[in-house]
């Protein structure tokens, strides 16, 4: 056993080092002031690591912003932070535990407004403050406020190779599960009614889907942190949507947004050295707004241009 996890450790360091070196390569072709910030190993890691979560954010975010999942996306990243303590309490990766309370407040989010007369919305507001609250609570006593200010708000420039590993392995199944299961999870987002009918098991792709969320926005935690990975499963997906009205183009676009938000984000984030999460949430944001004023056809200064043409 210890051999195969030795002989894994080793694939994993080989395949990380590969993807860097693939990166680099483009990095390198770009303009002198940007890719000098990107020759040390520390940023290395982080931009991989952005990069990562920035295209599998971008690609769920377009099924959270269909089933309108916002808040849902909100009660989970939250609800992962007593997981994150207990892990730490312990001595585990903080991975296994916050993606441990993700999964069960998901099911308790779904047993609340199941069997009881509490609507969904409300059943996230209890699950998601009550845990977040008891997070608190166990980091005040456990941990520095170091520690709490990286699982809030994220700390990508300081990721280790451990953490990166882990957003690999979750980038990649939440990327084979999207591919594998497209058809359902496309009907399931658009008429859960049809997919239903059509044989699909709509409580298997339902809480598969919270699973898939749960995973990616606990892989997001080194990057963004616990309160903005919200913004980055909603923005690139609403960005996307104003934009396309063809879903495999909104794929395409939200992860196109997610992985230049988490590169430039990163980027301004060391020359103005302000805070990674924070900036790259707030390229996305402005990503957003740019569609919002110039998209084609939802755009509002391009309607305003239209009704002008038109007298």
């Amino acid at each position: 056993m210890a051999e195969l996890i030795t002989a894994l450790s080793l694939f994993g360091d080989a395949l990380v080092s590969w993807l860097i070196a693939a990166l680099m390569v483009i990095v390198n072709l770009l303009p002198g002031t940007v890719s000098d910030a990107f020759q040390y190993a520390f940023m290395q890691r982080a931009l991989l690591t952005s990069v990562l979560v920035g295209a599998i954010c971008g690609i769920l975010s377009c099924y959270v912003v269909l089933k309108r999942w916002s808040l849902l996306g909100d009660a989970i990243s939250h609800a992962v932070l007593p997981g994150v303590a207990i892990a730490y309490l312990l001595g585990w990766p903080f991975f296994i535990g916050a993606f441990i309370t993700g999964a069960l407040t998901s099911v308790g989010i779904g047993a609340i407004e199941r069997h009881t007369r509490i609507k969904s919305d409300a059943a996230m507001g209890l699950m998601f403050t009550g845990a977040f609250a008891l997070g608190i609570v166990i980091i005040s006593k456990i941990a520095s406020s170091t520690h709490l200010m990286h699982i809030l708000f994220g700390n990508v420039l300081g990721v280790q190779q451990s953490a990166l590993l882990l957003t690999l392995v979750a980038s990649v199944i939440a990327l084979l599960v999207v591919w594998l299961a497209y058809r359902p999870l496309l009907l399931y987002a658009f008429d859960p009614q049809q997919a239903q009918a059509l044989g699909f098991n709509t409580s298997v792709i339902h809480y598969g889907l919270i699973l898939l969320l749960t995973l990616t926005i606990v892989a997001s935690l080194e990057t963004v942190g616990i309160i903005l990975v919200v913004a980055m499963l909603i923005t690139p997906g609403a960005t996307a949507h104003l934009l396309t009205d063809r879903f495999k183009t909104m794929m395409l676009i939200s992860m196109g947004v997610g992985v230049s938000s988490a590169v430039i984000g990163l980027w301004l984030s060391v020359v103005l050295d302000v805070a990674s999460g924070g900036t790259i949430v707030l390229v996305a944001t402005s990503w957003f707004f740019i569609a919002l004023l110039f998209s084609p056809k939802q755009g509002v200064l391009m309607r305003q241009w239209r009704r002008w043409r038109m007298g």
